[in-house]
């Protein structure tokens, strides 16, 4: 077959001399993908929804879900990634670029022969200046298993979402948003990872990742952790609003106490540690509200069925409603990671904003000896 340029490639934004069809590295994993948490401050309704692009796979895929209760709606849909990566639909879901780092629609449209699933059209806007995050690396032995780089930002959302028979009106002053977008190389299913995955098995692994919006101020912190507690990610900062005149503000070195629910690692609040420019203390507190299981319909490993950038076909959909208090529904959930809507205070104001968790292995820190080990 002759290869043509695509539509992107009329754009100064080549890096290396390859058409955009390609990127740069001939890695089976390389990815580039997104996700948005929208969610209302009372805790009752949880959206999660992204899209992403495997284009050494040849796949583009997306999901949704929401949470409402212990009903958790799915959306999820996969095809052939074509030639115009500009154009972010997928089956029934797609994300319009409405102005790049500020504005974005959110859509899901509805299946005819199900009036009552899940269905959204939202915008998005952003509050805050995106933010980088730390370069993520991950080896195993000397194989380079994980290289990402990624921006996370916080806003608000306005719209509909509706799913169950019910409606939900999204608007600024009850409802939060927060995202991220990140790309590079990152483990799709399928592989075969063979001797280095023996001699170097995972021992435990430990993960917090706090996007937080007050009013007037947008904090992040991110942490990752292997069994002894040796931190392989670590950033906590500050961002003030655009047009502000004020940069970011550095917060220490991150201390996460979190407290779990007796008999699991499910945590019920959390008091994240941090340290401002003088020295100073300062403790935020994070009541959860209500969570999402990553493995549960949005295809995050260690999901049973379809995960992230594994072909299912061309023109590929499906939709699921999960009771999440079935262990048959539930899986493997919980050896995987899940975003908690949560209620933060800080100083004595409120926000709000995710608390992204993960714990799994033996974590010396948190007491949990092997990956059988929960809270007392």
């Amino acid at each position: 077959m002759t290869e043509r340029p695509v539509p992107l490639d009329e754009y100064p934004v080549h890096q290396v001399p390859l058409s955009m069809r390609h990127v740069a590295t001939g890695d089976r994993n390389a990815y580039d993908r997104c996700i948005f948490q929208v969610f209302d401050h009372r805790g009752r309704a949880l959206l999660i929804a992204g899209l992403g692009v495997y284009p050494n796979q040849g796949v583009i895929d997306a999901y949704a879900t929401l949470r409402v209760g212990d009903r958790l709606h799915a959306v999820r849909a996969s095809d052939a990634l074509g030639e115009d990566r500009m154009q972010l639909r997928v089956g029934p879901l797609r994300i319009e670029v409405r102005e790049p780092l500020r504005t974005l629609r959110l859509v899901c449209e509805p299946d005819p022969a199900d009036p009552e699933g899940l269905s959204f059209d939202l915008t998005w806007q952003a509050a805050f200046p995106a933010r980088w995050e730390p370069h993520h690396v991950a080896r195993t032995g000397d194989r380079l298993t994980l290289e990402g780089r990624r921006f996370v930002q916080a806003g608000t959302a306005r719209g509909t979402i509706r799913a169950g028979g019910e409606r939900h009106t999204v608007d600024p002053d009850g409802w939060t948003g927060t995202r991220d977008r990140s790309w590079g190389v990152r483990p799709i299913p399928g592989e075969q990872p063979g001797r280095a995955a023996e001699e170097y098995r995972t021992e435990g692994f430990h993960w917090v990742w706090c996007p937080i919006r007050f009013r007037d101020r947008f904090l992040m912190v991110v942490l990752q952790e292997d069994a002894d507690g040796y931190r392989t990610l670590s950033d906590a900062v500050l961002v003030h609003p655009e047009g502000s005149g004020r940069g970011d503000q550095q917060l220490g070195w991150p201390y996460v106490d979190i407290d779990y629910a007796p008999g699991t690692r499910d945590p019920r609040s959390a008091e994240i540690r941090l340290t401002g420019a003088a020295r100073k203390p300062l403790d935020i507190r994070a009541e959860l509200l209500t969570g999402s299981p990553l493995a549960v319909g949005a295809g995050y490993p260690p999901a049973q069925g379809w995960q992230h950038g594994s072909w299912q076909g061309r023109g590929w959909s499906e939709r699921r409603v999960y009771d999440l208090t079935d262990p048959a529904d539930l899986g493997l959930a919980g050896y995987g990671v899940t975003d908690h809507a949560a209620r933060f205070t800080l100083d004595g104001e409120v926000g709000h904003g995710i608390f992204e968790h993960g714990s799994f292995g033996r974590h010396d820190p948190s007491g949990f000896a092997d990956f059988a080990a929960v809270a007392p």
